[in-house]
């Protein structure tokens, strides 16, 4: 998402709303989206970027985890992506997001600070449903945690700092 992918077309746009509204924005969405995907009614967009947002921030957190258990190991961490390529586990957050850890490359993408207020409206919105989100819960304490060290201002990848500070010398 952001400025980047809108100005390259390459945004992933959920929305929601009348279907002959949706379909009146479509062409203009073709400019700014390789993905244009009508939710339901107004609001659904919304609710399918908060799974969005809870998704990638447990997975900032587990992508931390396999870092660290990696090195711990004595692996060669850094091959991790391509040793797990066109399996499971495969995908965005492997390919992009997991070597800037191994290289510990934290310059904002997005601001870590983003993700905490984006996970806070998932746990708040999963709550007025009572829908558990467990995981949600642990990944918003990482990110308190993260910001409350001082790293708002550093990419979502910088919740690995936490793990990298508990883990043994």
């Amino acid at each position: 998402g952001g400025p980047q992918a809108s100005g390259s077309g390459t945004l992933t746009v959920m929305a929601g709303g009348d279907a002959a509204d949706i379909a009146r924005v479509a062409p203009l969405m073709a400019d700014i989206a390789a993905r244009f995907t009508a939710m339901g009614p107004s609001g659904a967009g919304l609710v399918a970027k908060m799974i969005n947002q809870l998704i990638v921030g447990c997975g900032h957190a587990v992508m931390a985890e396999a870092l660290v258990l990696a090195e711990a190991a004595g692996i060669d961490a850094a091959r991790i992506p391509e040793c797990l390529a066109g399996g499971h586990a495969d995908g965005t957050l492997l390919q992009k997001l997991y070597p800037r850890m191994v290289v510990r490359d934290f310059a904002p993408q997005g601001y870590a600070r983003q993700l905490l207020k984006d996970l806070e409206m998932v746990n708040e919105f999963a709550g007025g449903l009572k829908a558990p989100v467990p995981m949600t819960g642990e990944a918003l304490s990482l990110y308190r945690m993260l910001i409350h060290l001082g790293y708002a201002e550093l990419d979502t990848s910088a919740v690995f700092k936490l793990y990298e500070r508990d883990a043994p010398a």
